[in-house]
């Protein structure tokens, strides 16, 4: 407690993190899966300041250890990285460092962890100061069916038995149970305590809409989020690109980030958005891993992504400080196509190929949900969890009603012209819709032709969807989408089984904002306008301080913590010592500047 007191600055642990951290203090094993924001670090951070010797974080995200190293040198920690970003002398040093005893924690690459010259560095180590624990980050990268494999995780176990003595503690923020299991497996946890933290980020809103104009439906979103910090996930490099564009013509701060870009404009597009505030980056799945901005206000999906795991760790990224945050996705039948697509002309085997498919299965009836989105989100990695509140399902409940009829409409036309065609040739057909490609191929003379005018083609498009959701029809992408019939709609087209589908009524693109269960905005008090004013001093003090540190604003205090100064209004040094998030060290380098702020206002 006194570690985390003087030099985090925090009075108490928060769930788990103390049996966790007396865990790996007593010099036992660990995995612990914890929500992005759930405070993973200090459960390897802490035991290794408390024990003797450098612990070894071992992380494949070389943005996240310039962050943390920078935060706990800030904090008087003895840290240093060593990844490919070091010039060779640094790097030299920073060995000599490690070898001499002078380093509290040294993040290190699993490529680099694994190399022969590393291994007699951590000989050395172990020989003259001890190694206080390994500590293996992201530890779901081990998983060759999960959604972020690094090959080099498999050869980790081999820590282990070169340095039998050592404690371990693997860490990640999303697994499912076949990624746990694996986990335990191939890094040798087999002996080593579980520990599992709830799943659930309540401070986040889980939204989806369908897809009718993405571009439209997206500024709509924006509109009054001019100036927060965002991320707005595409599939693809050049969607990337035209979005990041389109949006500067909107006015919004926004870079592209993808993987088809040099080393120097990614690099600059990550300092930027750790850096500078209102900053929205819109970029492929290859941006986000070791961005550790805690006041990033929306995630937006512009594609639906491969694996709930993905999604979630994606939508992980909103809201690290606790306080509300947006994670709001467009959807269409589109997605499924291009996803299977993805699956079938894969160089994958057919096991891979398998997964990938049931994978993809969860996160469509994610995206078709009737339920509770939170609720289907957390039952994916095996808890339970009570209505929340705070999606759009719950805040605009669908209306379910029978859609036996419209799925056998639907399903017969298809199967009338031969399953050969997409879902919008389909609904022309039940609509009685005359267009060219229908009169060409005769279609509008078909028995369907025209039995379907009850609804309009939204709701048609959202019959479709379900009817692939369910299972009872499969988009065939070697075919452009074609919509084919399986066994499992059998039942439903003899009329044997009814069929309840969801009506959703036309929504806004975002709910009206109320705060979210389980979030600080929910405990905490508006600002008074003396207190926001003073807090904006203060942000701007901060800034300053940034600025001339060369490090992101929220490594010197977090937005939470500056509120809270602004509402108490400390006097002395004592006073900044209560607020959490300023420990002994911080309280000596800033206090002063903080202090003459809350004087002058």
């Amino acid at each position: 407690m006194t570690v985390l007191r003087e030099v985090f600055g925090f009075e108490s642990f928060r769930g788990a993190q103390q049996e966790i951290v007396d865990h790996v203090v007593a010099g036992s094993d660990a995995l612990v899966l914890m929500p992005t924001g759930g405070g993973k670090s200090l459960c390897y951070q802490v035991p290794a300041l408390v024990r003797p010797g450098t612990g070894i974080v071992i992380s494949p995200l070389i943005a996240l250890m310039q962050d943390q190293v920078d935060a706990l040198r800030l904090l008087g920690v003895r840290a240093a990285f060593l990844n490919s970003s070091l010039l060779a002398r640094d790097a030299r040093e920073v060995t000599t460092a490690a070898a001499d005893g002078d380093l509290d924690l040294l993040y290190v690459a699993p490529e680099r962890a694994l190399t022969e010259g590393f291994a007699r560095l951590l000989e050395t180590m172990q020989s003259r100061h001890g190694i206080a624990l390994f500590a293996i980050d992201e530890a779901h990268c081990v998983s060759q069916w999960g959604h972020d494999f690094r090959p080099e995780y498999l050869r980790l176990a081999e820590l282990h038995q070169r340095f039998t003595g050592v404690p371990r503690i693997a860490l990640t923020a999303t697994a499912d149970a076949v990624t746990r299991t694996e986990m335990h497996l191939r890094l040798a946890l087999s002996d080593a305590t579980e520990f599992v933290s709830s799943f659930d980020r309540p401070n986040i809103r889980y939204t989806v809409v369908e897809r009718s104009d993405p571009r439209r439906q997206l500024a709509a979103f924006l509109r009054d989020r001019q100036g927060q910090a965002g991320i707005v996930y595409c599939g693809s490099r050049k969607k990337v690109d035209e979005t990041a564009l389109w949006l500067r013509g909107l006015g919004f701060d926004a870079i592209g980030y993808h993987a088809g870009m040099d080393a120097m404009a990614r690099r600059d597009a990550q300092t930027r958005f750790r850096h500078e505030d209102g900053v929205v980056v819109v970029a492929t799945i290859a941006f986000g891993m070791g961005i550790d901005k805690p006041d990033v206000r929306f995630v937006v999906h512009l594609d639906m992504p491969k694996s709930v795991e993905g999604y979630y760790q994606e939508t992980g990224r909103a809201g690290r400080d606790g306080e509300p945050a947006e994670a709001w996705m467009v959807y269409g039948l589109s997605d499924v196509v291009a996803q299977q697509r993805w699956i079938d002309t894969s160089e994958a085997s057919a096991e891979q190929k398998r997964v990938e498919a049931i994978k993809l299965d969860a996160m469509l009836g994610y995206a078709e949900s009737g339920t509770c989105r939170r609720q289907v989100l957390l039952d994916y990695f095996g808890e339970a969890s009570p209505a929340c509140g705070n999606c759009d399902v719950c805040l605009d409940p669908p209306t379910p009603w029978d859609g036996t009829l419209p799925a056998q409409k639907l399903m017969s036309a298809a199967i009338r012209t031969g399953q050969r065609f997409g879902a919008g040739h389909l609904i022309d057909i039940v609509r009685g819709t005359a267009t060219p490609r229908v009169t060409e191929l005769g279609h509008d003379s078909l028995p369907t032709f025209g039995v379907g005018t009850e609804l309009d083609p939204r709701e048609w498009r959202a019959v479709a969807r379900q009817l692939v959701s369910r299972g009872l029809m499969r988009a065939d992408p070697s075919a452009f989408g074609a919509l084919r019939i399986t066994e499992k709609a059998r039942p439903v087209l003899a009329g044997q089984e009814a069929l309840m589908l969801r009506r959703t009524a036309p929504a806004p693109a975002a709910a009206p904002r109320r705060a979210a269960r389980g979030s600080s905005a929910q405990a905490e008090p508006a600002l008074s306008t003396e207190d926001q004013a003073l807090f904006d001093a203060l942000r701007t003090e901060r800034a300053r301080i940034a600025e001339e540190s060369s490090v992101p604003a929220y490594v010197v205090l977090h937005d939470a913590t500056l509120r809270e100064m602004a509402r108490t209004r400390p006097a002395d040094h004592t006073g900044l010592l209560r607020l959490p998030g300023i420990g002994s060290v911080k309280a000596e380098k800033y206090g002063e500047r903080f202090l003459a702020v809350i004087a002058a206002g």
